[in-house]
């Protein structure tokens, strides 16, 4: 498959999942990622009638998608009654997602409050793991999502947002069931950047890469491309000459700024000498 046929976009909960698919399809898109839970697309909106239709048209379609959840759910949350709201939230989406064909579910390691990190993390790790056994029998797949550094001051910071933290998780957990999505922005706002993730990271458990322009070391921002200092053409030339030959998501701006950008990240993977 061409390079640009592997560049998706993440549509979010911008419009309802029927008609995400054929937008995807009317835009020459192979891959998109849709989040399921507000509006037309809450996960609990979708009956047997609705889901077997949308199967039906992404099949129709040639257009594949994964599922992401939202960040702002703690999965590192122990509270009583939130924590079990927490693991009916994961499991609704584990439920529907190969109902649905889709081909995965992005999920996060959730945030922490500074005096409680180990505490956080230790949960959401436990967490992740019950719901990597849960998927394994459902038959879905579920994508750990490097996060984004918060600034040092701030009272909320992602987990998993360094390698090391990353690996807290996916060292630990050795389930089919568990894979990884990595942010190449989110890498590029800490001090391993980009080079010291690709320089450790399980590649075999990436299952997709998802891009957007950022300042090294700076501040989260997804910005267009171009409008940051993110070096696309090394980032391409290093995964694919290791062997990655999954699929990339653009998540920025707007539907037309990532679409317009595809050609755009073809060209610069071409002049860094990657065979597109």
């Amino acid at each position: 498959m061409s390079l640009i046929d592997r560049i998706g976009v993440d549509m979010g909960g911008r419009r309802p999942l029927e008609e995400a698919l054929k937008v995807a399809a009317a835009s020459g898109l192979k891959y998109i990622d849709v989040q399921l839970d507000t509006g037309a697309n809450k996960v609990n909106a979708f009956d047997d009638v609705r889901i077997a239709a949308v199967r039906a048209l992404a099949e129709r379609l040639g257009v594949k998608f994964g599922l992401h959840t939202l960040s702002a759910v703690n999965v590192a949350e122990y509270s009583p009654f939130l924590d079990e709201a927490m693991d009916n939230y994961l499991r609704a989406y584990i439920d529907i997602a190969p109902k649905l064909g889709a081909q995965h579910i992005v999920v996060h390691a959730g945030y922490h409050f500074s005096s409680d990190k180990a505490r956080r993390m230790e949960v959401g790790r436990e967490r992740l793991a019950r719901m990597a056994d849960y998927a394994h029998k459902k038959g879905a797949l579920l994508l750990l999502e490097n996060m984004n550094k918060e600034p040092a001051d701030a009272e909320v910071h992602y987990l998993a947002h360094t390698l090391e933290e990353w690996q807290y998780y996916f060292e630990e957990i050795d389930s089919p069931a568990l894979a990884l999505s990595f942010t190449a922005n989110h890498a590029h706002l800490v001090p391993e950047g980009i080079d010291g993730f690709l320089d450790h990271m399980p590649l075999e458990r990436v299952f997709e890469v998802r891009l957007a322009d950022c300042l090294r070391n700076g501040k989260e921002e997804h910005l267009m491309i171009g409008d940051g200092d993110l070096d696309f053409g090394r980032l391409f030339a290093r995964l694919e000459s290791k062997g990655f030959r999954g699929h990339y998501v653009n998540a920025f701006v707007s539907l037309e700024a990532m679409l317009s950008a595809r050609p755009q990240l073809v060209e610069l993977a071409r002049s860094a000498g990657v065979s597109v």
